[in-house]
């Protein structure tokens, strides 16, 4: 062990790749659909840091990494995080998400002062029971020692376990009666126009009485199949295909129109066939459907684009982006032409511009090294993590700027984050592996039911008002719960418990402002510290 110990000291970089692969061989052992996944990095690289400390590579290393992780969150979740603010539903269910994270921070103050533990440990067992990661690098920016990462890996394991255990109890205390029409993804239905008030107008008039959600796709008469133009008047017996992610409404649109008529339209592909293309060209990318401009004599309707595992309704407002995967219907003549277009290339949706990721970043570092006047406290700063975080947000609800396209492919994407969350971990980690072990030594227990405290807070207050007073659906309730707890494997148990598409848009919705709301708190706590 001692040759081993001095060998990595020697080498810095390669005990940092072996505290990853470790960590990730750990992090795939599950128990009973418990794993730790990406988090067990944390532990690996407190094992070796406390088994050979100058073995542990430049914290440079941990703070490039937890960069690439939050700009890679932001980009990807930047229009949810608006819509958390500027939707009546957003703010009422970060309302939520906000109070949860006061009580939280409330029970971090009683259990502060009752153990005798500095501000900055507290912040960390804040940190460790939301499992952010971004938290405990905002908490060890302003306190400048390793406390908070004493008190995050104390608190983590149970962040996780603690989140699910909370869910599970509350489905068996509630029995949800879950509305199966709330999962069930896109649908279409073929519907022969049969009502008087709808025959002989024309298609947009025809689309605006129909329910938002419902979507016309092909129209079918004098035994043709038709784009739906807007001014195309619907005939007697004329068959419509309609698209829409609410079967409820579709089923609404089909009493307003006449009755089913299954197969007409899509046992014919003479005029019209579907073709699926991928969007790898990157002057597509941040461009909304209605401002497309197919190549001339080419007519095309987009039935659904599909963004990684999500499918998505289309409307005139959806922004496309690299590496979608994107539905149309149109003659085969245009496949050439219409894949020519889009890009059509697989290898094209894994790239991305370099020169928006640096710039993004450099504006992110730029904004968090800034200090801000705020009375009575003095200069505060949002920190690399949170500023990195809030610049990435807003580029990624703007997609694109002149050249620049902020967004990236969902797969370049995912791993640009999961390295970087890699990276940090296990630098954080071995720089902490001593005194996370005299902590626990002296105190593990204590420090357990501390970390446990603080994340029944911030778990059970989302559940318990969110249902009891505010009356908000299960899933949804699963989705806030998972974005305000934060680790990814709480949403993957919530979607599994509820395979509903809500539990995944809440989660989006709320999970960066629950990010930048814990990095703020834990700045707050660690300068009560300094400020006593």
């Amino acid at each position: 062990m001692t040759t081993l110990a001095a060998f990595l000291v020697q080498q810095p970089l390669l005990a940092l790749f072996l505290v990853i692969a470790s960590g990730y061989a750990l992090g795939a052992v599950n128990l009973k659909g418990l794993s730790l996944g990406v988090g067990a990095v944390l532990f690996t690289g407190l094992f070796l840091g406390a088994v050979t400390p100058a073995a542990q590579p430049p914290p440079l290393v941990g703070t490039l990494g937890l960069v690439m992780f939050l700009y890679g969150l932001g980009v990807q979740f930047g229009a949810e995080f608006v819509a958390g603010f500027t939707s009546s539903q957003g703010r009422r269910y970060n309302l939520v998400a906000g109070l949860a994270l006061l009580a939280a921070g409330a029970v971090t103050l009683a259990v502060r002062a009752a153990m005798d533990v500095s501000y900055a440990l507290a912040a960390g067992l804040f940190a460790g029971a939301g499992t952010n990661s971004a938290t405990m690098q905002a908490a060890l920016e302003a306190a400048g020692n390793s406390d908070p990462v004493v008190g995050y890996s104390v608190a983590y394991p149970f962040g996780i376990v603690g989140a699910i255990l909370c869910m599970h109890a509350m489905r068996l205390v509630v029995k949800p009666t879950m509305d199966q029409t709330r999962r069930a993804g896109l649908a279409t239905l073929e519907v022969a126009v049969r009502s008087a008030d709808i025959v002989g107008r024309p298609v947009n008039e025809v689309a605006a009485r129909l329910p938002r959600a419902v979507r016309i796709l092909v129209v079918r008469q004098g035994d043709e199949n038709r784009h739906p133009t807007p001014d195309l008047i619907l005939e007697p017996d004329a068959v419509l295909l309609l698209s829409s992610d609410d079967p409820a409404a579709i089923e609404s649109a089909r009493r307003q129109l006449g009755e089913r008529a299954a197969g007409r339209v899509v046992a014919d592909r003479s005029q019209l066939d579907l073709l699926y293309v991928f969007v790898s060209r990157p002057l597509l990318a941040g461009r909304r459907v209605e401002n497309l401009e197919l190549p001339d004599g080419v007519g095309a309707t987009i039935t659904h684009v599909q963004r990684g595992d999500a499918p998505l309704l289309v409307t005139p407002e959806l922004t496309l982006e690299l590496g979608d995967r994107v539905g149309l219907l149109t003659d085969r003549r245009a496949f050439g032409g219409v894949r020519e277009f889009f890009g059509d290339s697989i290898r094209g949706t894994t790239e991305f511009s370099y020169v928006s990721l640096g710039t993004g970043m450099v504006l992110g570092v730029l904004l968090g090294i800034t200090p801000f006047p705020v009375p009575m406290i003095g200069t505060f700063k949002l920190g690399i993590a949170g500023a990195t975080l809030l610049v990435a947000l807003v580029l990624g609800k703007l997609g694109r700027t002149g050249p620049l396209t902020w967004t990236m492919p969902l797969s370049a994407n995912l791993t640009l984050r999961n390295f970087g969350l890699s990276v940090f971990l296990a630098q954080v980690g071995m720089s902490s592996g001593s005194s996370f072990v005299q902590v626990v030594v002296q105190g593990g227990p204590v420090f357990l039911l501390a970390g446990a405290a603080v994340l029944f807070a911030l778990a059970l207050t989302p559940l318990l008002l969110g249902h009891y007073v505010m009356r908000v659906p299960f899933d949804d309730l699963l989705g806030i719960t998972a974005g305000v707890t934060g680790q990814p494997a709480i949403l993957a148990y919530a979607y599994r418990m509820v395979p509903s598409d809500r539990v995944e848009v809440c989660y989006a919705m709320i999970h960066p402002t629950a990010t930048i709301l814990k990095i703020v708190m834990a700045q707050l706590l660690v300068a009560a510290g300094q400020g006593g």
